[in-house]
């Protein structure tokens, strides 16, 4: 699950909250991802679906950690595991 979180988590985890709040897509390894970051609670929620199978996703990131959901699996893991995606297409953001 780490290799789909992490390309969510590397390119919107971080970006500046002013961007938010916006219905976004990227494509990464031929998969196209919808979702939607906010800030609630302190933290910044990421949450989205792939769209050709429907599986969606939920993840919290807090200042040192990632929790959430991927389908019905719960993932956490520390933000410093994050790293930079070689190659990423953004496709829209409105």
């Amino acid at each position: 699950m780490k290799k789909f979180i992490l390309p969510t988590l590397t390119l919107f985890a971080l970006a500046p909250t002013a961007a938010m709040a916006k219905d976004q897509r990227f494509e990464h390894e031929g998969r196209v991802y919808s979702y939607t970051v906010e800030q609630a609670d302190g933290y910044r929620v990421i949450s989205g679906v792939e769209e050709k199978t429907g599986k969606p996703f939920k993840l919290r990131v807090g200042d040192h950690r990632v929790r959430g959901t991927v389908g019905s699996q719960q993932v956490s893991f520390p933000l410093r595991d994050v790293e930079p995606l070689a190659k990423v297409t953004i496709l829209a953001s409105r």
